[in-house]
């Protein structure tokens, strides 16, 4: 499989996104406080977004009760989708 580090997969011929054909192993991890880091945001909002119902925020993994993991793959891809372009939408 290729190095995937840092890309975001492209979309195939019906339109959906690959990242659910990349393996969960590529790319980097990043725990709840250095996401919240990244993000300028607290970690408990992104706590609170897990818990929310619906579940709010990027997709995660949750590998115990105590430790929550979030590819920057995923994280990437989630924060495109809110991204807005000034006078795109127009």
């Amino acid at each position: 499989m290729p190095e995937l580090r840092g890309e975001i997969p492209s979309q195939d011929e019906t339109g959906q996104s690959s990242l659910n054909n990349v393996s969960l192993l590529t790319g980097r991890w990043l725990s709840t406080e250095q996401l919240s880091a990244m993000l300028g945001v607290d970690s408990s909002t992104l706590r609170r977004w897990r818990t929310a119902e619906p579940i709010q925020g990027p997709p995660f993994v949750r590998l115990t009760s105590r430790v929550t993991m979030y590819s920057t793959l995923d994280v990437e891809k989630y924060l495109r989708g809110k991204r807005i372009v000034p006078g795109a939408a127009a």
